[in-house]
């Protein structure tokens, strides 16, 4: 699932976004295949060069944030069954 603007910039109706991924699913690879899919979204969810993920976005999977975990990390099981969605979340600061 994507946040407003990026569902915008993908010209996604709801965000929710499905797709294949090969082999181990970790944010890195499901991030690469979402790149893949919508070029458009490269370099808004992680920095072109470093990869790293852009300052005010967040991931969470099962009532977990997993925004500080390392990008090779497996996804727990209830994503790769498509039990639970991976959230890609635009994070506000400043109360």
């Amino acid at each position: 699932m994507l946040p407003a603007h990026l569902r915008m910039l993908a010209r996604l109706g709801n965000g929710e976004v499905t797709m294949q991924v090969d082999g181990p699913v970790t944010q890195r690879s499901i991030l690469d295949a979402l790149e893949a899919q919508y070029p458009m979204l490269r370099g808004t969810i992680r920095d072109h060069v470093t990869k790293q993920r852009r300052p005010f976005v967040r991931f969470f999977a099962c009532e977990e944030d997993l925004s500080h975990e390392p990008p090779d990390a497996p996804l727990p099981e209830a994503v790769l069954s498509g039990t639970e969605p991976f959230m890609i979340v635009g994070a506000m600061a400043g109360g």
